[in-house]
């Protein structure tokens, strides 16, 4: 496992704190602020989340603390999890396959098509690294996130991770749950992923495009934060805040709530 922020950081105008906003006259071009963390929990020994923004890719590893990194608003951007299955073998080695996949992808995400292609061929990376390392077989991983262009947001996602859209302090999931419809099942169980079966198996990714809307902002999350912390929960930790104090708050909860998984999460905020 390690973990890796590639790109360029001048580029990519690494910040750490929500107060470098520029304000009122003194407002530049729009860009697109995101921030993110990656924790272990207070349970699990192992991480096997993932996260991309832009060229930059966090793989299987731990941030102390909550990194906000500053983009252009134009050029398509993708921001994404990947959650590792649990109980299969290299959980940590499919997400950061994914991540990547999708970090070299990069500004060619700019239709539902190129994007659900691109998902595709992260599904037939998985399979064939574990086709090459039979101590890999079956190894999986869901994904999750958003490409954000100067006029349109994309939602996608491939098992449970999720992403959501808040706005006016209310929530809005944008991601469909790949899990069980039936009561009483548990919730552990994905009815689809990258990866996670003997033999290659086709996805069918769930995509979702909308306006880009002002004072909307966009949350993408592993299932660490959303499985323990209820939505009303999240809604009000981003009604109050923003940025790293909201992923702070965010982690937060989850912990405090019992941190049964890794937590991953990605807080997305366009800004001018």
């Amino acid at each position: 496992m390690h973990g890796r922020m590639g790109g360029d950081p001048q580029s990519a105008g690494v910040t750490g704190d929500a107060s470098d906003e520029p304000s009122g006259s003194d407002a530049g071009p729009a860009y697109i602020a995101v921030t993110a963390l990656s924790h272990l929990g207070a349970v699990r020994d192992q991480q096997e989340d993932s996260l991309v923004a832009g060229p930059w890719t966090l793989c299987a590893t731990v941030t102390k603390n909550p990194q906000t990194l500053v983009f252009p608003l134009g050029p398509p951007l993708v921001v994404a999890v990947a959650d590792g299955l649990g109980g299969h073998p290299g959980g940590e080695v499919a997400s950061a396959l994914v991540v990547r996949r999708l970090a070299l992808a990069g500004a060619s995400l700019g239709s539902e098509d190129s994007v659900r292609e691109t998902l595709r061929d992260c599904n037939r990376t998985v399979y064939a690294a574990a086709a090459g390392s039979p101590e890999l077989t079956a190894m999986g991983t869901t994904v999750a996130g958003i490409v954000v262009t100067a006029e349109r947001v994309l939602a996608f996602n491939v098992g449970d991770s999720r992403v959501y859209a808040a706005s006016g302090g209310a929530l809005r999931q944008l991601s469909i749950d790949d899990r069980p419809s039936g009561q009483g099942l548990p919730t552990s169980i994905v009815t689809q992923t990258l990866g996670g079966h003997d033999e290659p198996t086709d996805i069918d990714p769930h995509l979702a495009t909308s306006p880009l809307v002002p004072d909307t902002s966009y949350l993408i999350s592993t299932d660490g934060l959303t499985d323990p912390v209820p939505p009303s929960v999240l809604e009000a930790v981003l009604g109050r805040h923003q940025d790293g104090r909201a992923a702070f708050e965010l982690w937060t909860a989850a912990i405090e709530a019992g941190g049964p998984d890794n937590i991953t999460m990605a807080l997305v905020r366009i800004g001018s």
